[in-house]
């Protein structure tokens, strides 16, 4: 199967060989959603599945994303979440006050590899501004990201202001400082120390 093609590219890092392949696929007639599931995230299950058994580490999974993104941007332009079935809407930044982005951004690609709709913020992200986007995307999911001890108040801020706005948007966070007793304090909905279990907890949130 010529999909399955595109699934050992990803796994093999080739982000060239991924988006030759996707093109190729698109001109034979196959549709989006056999390339997208069979092919991308189907390796992105793989690769998440192999960094929680300790085979791949982060410098992988970057990679194996990036040869992902490469095939989505081919795919970008037809798809639809009437024809793909979208897992849902991610709005993921890095908090008010945190410049880094490195974790934020494996999590969101990893996310896109696992066929949600991600609208990245990017980095000092005030939780005016999160609300304002998960309401005008109707999005499932907050994804919070903090490096900095110093920035995790923000995160308290931003879960109060979707409460307070009356959301049924569930909040997410994560990042080196954060931890469960942290997320139970700060009442957020869910909480992962890798971008694997971000991605399935942002699963089990929206499917519940």
């Amino acid at each position: 199967m010529a999909v399955r093609d595109i699934f050992q590219a990803v796994m093999g890092f080739d982000d060239a060989g991924t988006k030759i392949l996707t093109q190729k696929e698109l001109d034979a007639g196959t549709s989006v959603d056999t390339i997208l599931n069979d092919g991308l995230i189907s390796a992105m299950d793989e690769v998440g599945e192999r960094f929680s058994a300790g085979e791949l580490f982060v410098p992988e999974m970057l990679m194996a994303a990036q040869a992902m993104k490469a095939g989505m941007e081919l795919l970008k332009p037809l798809l639809s979440n009437e024809t793909t079935g979208s897992r849902g809407t991610i709005v993921i930044g890095t908090v008010k006050g945190d410049l880094h982005d490195i974790g934020k951004n494996l999590v969101a690609m990893m996310m896109e590899g696992a066929g949600f709709e991600v609208v990245d913020l990017g980095v000092d992200v005030d939780s005016e501004a999160f609300v304002r986007t998960a309401v005008e995307k109707k999005a499932d999911v907050i994804a919070l990201s903090a490096l900095l001890t110093t920035t995790m108040p923000a995160m308290e801020s931003t879960v109060k202001a979707v409460r307070e706005a009356g959301m049924a948007t569930r909040v997410i966070v994560g990042g080196a400082p954060v931890t469960q007793a942290f997320v139970d304090q700060i009442g957020a909905d869910g909480y992962s120390a890798d971008a694997p279990g971000a991605v399935e907890t942002a699963r089990q949130l929206i499917a519940f």
